[in-house]
């Protein structure tokens, strides 16, 4: 039976292996606080960035809480990776996770591994993941992988002494790391009263067809948990608040999350409706990729290709960006 493995120490490993890049973009000088805006009632539609919104990496690079960063587009187009993390304990024993925060097995490790090099080339600026383990392990597994070695650090602010005590000095430091925001909101779906039971033996005790009605319809919540379109409604409030705004500017962001989650956002990208969400299925550790460009997602595909040239449809930019990470690393 696989075991539970300590990120500590395989990120340890694994990164004392690998070269640090100068080149990589900045780390924040101040922690930052991010804004929480829970919307009620959302619409799915894609809407323009206004300028009143503040970018996490304007934040994040500001030299001080009360240095202003100007607003300025890097690009006209970006990349958006999503990952859904690895196996973990509970999926290799068949049984509800939810919000039970539990790490990946060996084999969601080596998932998470793969994911990386399957994404080595594509540019990164800026991680998000859930608050739970098994979503920041891949997160962090993958990024060992990837040919410009920086290195991705979580940002903590929920106490001001956790701010002053993750504080980097070093600029150097800050130059050769990807800023790391985990929110809860990125969290899988809350199964209530069904966290931690066996899902064959909860379709015997209540029938199949009920535990389907929990599991795969959009609006029926299990017994004190949510319902796929209240998952929704928290990560795609999330999601355009404070994810979108780094796309519009040129950021490149990595979201390392779960299956009802990232299955939330992606009917927002892809503007499904609420039957087709229900049967979309996410594997673990298998990337997707979509370009944001004209205020337009566009879905690249995920890489099951045999060659790196039949895994991602190509773009001017991405183009551009492996050939000067070619230079970079020669």
């Amino acid at each position: 039976m696989a075991t539970a493995v300590s990120l500590q120490a395989i990120i340890g490993s694994i990164a004392s292996q690998s070269p640090s890049n100068s080149k990589a973009s900045l780390f924040p000088k101040e922690p930052f606080n991010l804004p929480i805006k829970f919307r009620q009632n959302r619409c799915f539609k894609i809407e323009a960035t206004t300028a009143s919104q503040t970018p996490v990496l304007d934040t994040l690079l500001s030299p001080s809480k009360t240095t202003t960063t100007p607003h300025k587009k890097k690009s006209n187009e970006a990349s958006l990776i999503l990952i859904r993390h690895g196996e973990s304990l509970w999926n290799e024993k068949n049984l509800f996770t939810g919000c039970v925060d539990v790490p990946l097995t060996e084999k969601g490790v080596a998932e998470a591994i793969q994911a990386g090099k399957r994404i080595s080339t594509i540019p990164v600026d800026l991680i998000f993941t859930s608050s739970l383990i098994r979503a920041q392990m891949t997160a962090m597994l993958a990024m060992t992988q990837h040919r410009c070695k920086k290195v991705p650090i979580i940002l903590h602010d929920e106490s001001e002494k956790a701010q002053t005590w993750s504080h980097v000095f070093s600029e150097e430091t800050r130059k050769q790391s990807i800023p790391v925001v985990a929110a809860w909101q990125l969290n899988e779906r809350m199964y209530g009263e069904l966290q931690g039971l066996n899902k064959e033996e909860t379709a015997e005790r209540y029938g199949t067809q009920q535990v389907h009605e929990w599991r795969r319809s959009y609006h029926i919540p299990p017994p004190k948990g949510e319902s796929l379109e209240m998952c929704a409604e928290r990560a795609v409030a999330y999601f355009e608040d404070n994810i979108q705004p780094e796309l519009a500017l040129g950021n490149n962001v990595l979201i390392a999350a779960h299956g009802n989650s990232l299955r939330s956002i992606i009917m927002y990208l892809d503007k499904l409706t609420s039957q087709e969400v229900t049967s979309l299925e996410l594997s673990t550790g298998l990337p997707l990729l979509y370009i944001f460009k004209d205020r337009k997602f566009m879905r690249r595909g995920s890489p099951v290709g045999p060659t790196e040239a039949g895994v991602y449809a190509y773009t001017k930019r991405l183009a551009q960006y492996r050939q000067k990470l070619d230079e970079s690393l020669n």
